[in-house]
């Protein structure tokens, strides 16, 4: 009996101790939800759905979360999309990270490994253009006023260097290089990762004649309803992504290296710059 009686005290022991893992196992079910992520449109939408789609899939095995990918046809679109918190996570530039924390109080999650941004002025590789200068008075290719690197950036480059222009903005990242391509402007602005990700056939024909300084990139943030366990269980996946060697294809198809866990303070170097308000995009 008194051997009974200790075999007793011994499971309720065990029992008491697994309590809070398995109140922990309930707490961090995020089965049956359906997240919406969008994502700021460098490119094409379709050629957009074709990049991220492989990262949702993993996300969503691995997480057990549903992931519904949107994107839009333009920046101001997304813009607006954000700014009504039609998002549950967004992957906006640093720009709209920092308007949007303020604004809507989009949280930050993650970002690049090992990345910062570079925002380039590329004009034709036949182009006889070697400096900015000889860009007064020009169109120049933006994919929208408030594209950070692209636009903000390279823009605030021409004015400090008294270059006059007349800016041209066609929507995407793509656009732009396509129209230098063609000659219908003679310089755009961009960034590395998006000219890296264009055919082989249109790149050749561009040259980078300027780049920037190095920010903080582009964040992916959380709309501030979103439970704890919902982006924990999102910062999970994309951590396991960053270790999967197996999986290495989808971050290289995305031209990412991987994700690191992120605060909102790791963007007050965009911050430092003052530019707060999209009604006030330029420096």
């Amino acid at each position: 009996m008194i051997n009974c009686i200790k075999v007793i005290k011994y499971l309720l022991v065990i029992f008491t101790l697994m309590l809070p893992a398995m109140s922990f196992a309930q707490s961090v079910d995020v089965t049956n939800t359906t997240l919406t992520l969008g994502v700021v449109p460098q490119q094409s939408p379709k050629r957009m759905a074709e990049l991220w789609q492989p990262l949702i899939d993993y996300v969503e095995e691995y997480s057990g979360i549903r992931i519904d990918f949107q994107t839009t046809r333009d920046i101001p679109t997304f813009e607006a999309n954000v700014a009504k918190g039609s998002y549950d996570i967004a992957y906006m530039n640093p720009y709209h990270f920092v308007v949007f924390h303020d604004s809507v109080g989009y949280k930050a999650l993650a970002r690049q490994k090992d990345k910062v941004i570079k925002g380039i002025i590329v004009v034709h590789k036949k182009s006889d253009i070697q400096h900015i200068s000889e860009l007064q008075d020009s169109e120049i290719a933006f994919p929208a006023a408030t594209a950070f690197a692209a636009s903000i950036i390279t823009s605030a480059e021409l004015r400090r260097n008294d270059v006059p222009f007349i800016p041209r903005y066609v929507n995407s990242h793509d656009s732009v290089y396509y129209a230098v391509q063609k000659g219908f402007f003679k310089a755009g602005g961009g960034i590395l990762r998006t000219l890296n990700g264009i055919p082989e056939e249109v790149r050749r024909d561009i040259r980078v004649l300027w780049m920037s300084d190095g920010f903080t990139p582009h964040a992916i943030a959380t709309h501030p309803n979103m439970a704890q366990k919902h982006r924990q269980a999102i910062l999970n996946a994309l951590i396991a992504l960053t270790n999967d060697t197996s999986q290495a294809m989808i971050l290289k198809g995305l031209g990412f290296k991987g994700f690191i866990p992120s605060d909102d303070d790791d963007w007050d170097d965009v911050r430092a710059l003052g530019i707060n308000s999209l009604s006030r995009p330029h420096f």
